[in-house]
């Protein structure tokens, strides 16, 4: 059984993942921003709301995926908390999509679909890993980059006229908590950042393709 030295001081893992979350993260992009305004042109609004239901509108999703393979106790306790809350995040996406319209025509729509279908498997894959960590990482990423696009999604529904519902994900207080007493060692550290990394990649790659789409509609 490893001895208490072999695991890394839990404390030092928050300030990383905010790095990467305030520099890489949804909420550090233009994209979320200028949809989250008023003057945003609805298609733009109707396109974003349609891709990122492609990404994250199915079942199971990454964090559901993670939690069946956690091993710790106090991950398995906040991925389940995770996997209900983000369940909800999903009704209240596709509420959003049915309101807002169907998705705007736009050129290379089946371009489009293929690279989301290729983010999606890429986000499986993270959730799925054998490498130790790798999967709590991309799901406590994938929770706390969404508190960033809830805010964007939450501003739309008032635009449509919607009421946002209560969010059930877990708390940014919830989530120090879990890298604070979640047994990790140095090598499930590696894997952790590196599930980081990588949805977060995933993320902005989904909003890099938003706003591709919405350059490509202008132009047209």
């Amino acid at each position: 059984m490893p001895s208490d030295t072999a695991f890394a001081p839990l404390p030092d893992n928050w300030q990383p993942l905010a790095a990467m979350l305030a520099h890489d993260g949804s909420g550090a992009t233009a994209t979320l921003a200028r949809l989250s305004s008023l003057r945003a042109p609805l298609r733009d609004v109707a396109d974003a709301l349609h891709c990122l239901c492609l990404l994250h509108g199915h079942q199971p999703g990454p964090i559901a995926l993670a939690r069946d393979r956690a091993v710790a106790p106090q991950a398995r306790d906040w991925l389940a908390t995770a996997a209900d809350g983000f369940a909800g995040e999903r009704e209240w996406l596709v509420r959003l999509v049915s309101a807002v319209g169907p998705m705007p025509s736009t050129v290379n729509q089946i371009a489009t679909e293929t690279a989301i279908g290729t983010q999606r498997h890429a986000l499986e894959m993270l959730a799925t890993s054998d490498r130790r960590g790798c999967a709590l990482g991309a799901a406590a990423a994938l929770v706390l980059d969404w508190h960033d696009v809830r805010g964007m999604l939450d501003r739309i529904g008032e635009r449509l006229a919607l009421t946002p519902p209560p969010s059930r994900l877990p708390t940014l207080e919830a989530s120090r908590e879990l890298l604070r007493t979640a047994p990790i060692t140095p090598e499930q550290t590696r894997a952790f950042h590196f599930g980081v990394q990588q949805m977060l990649a995933q993320q902005r790659g989904l909003w890099n393709l938003v706003e591709a789409r919405s350059e490509s509609r202008a132009a047209a």
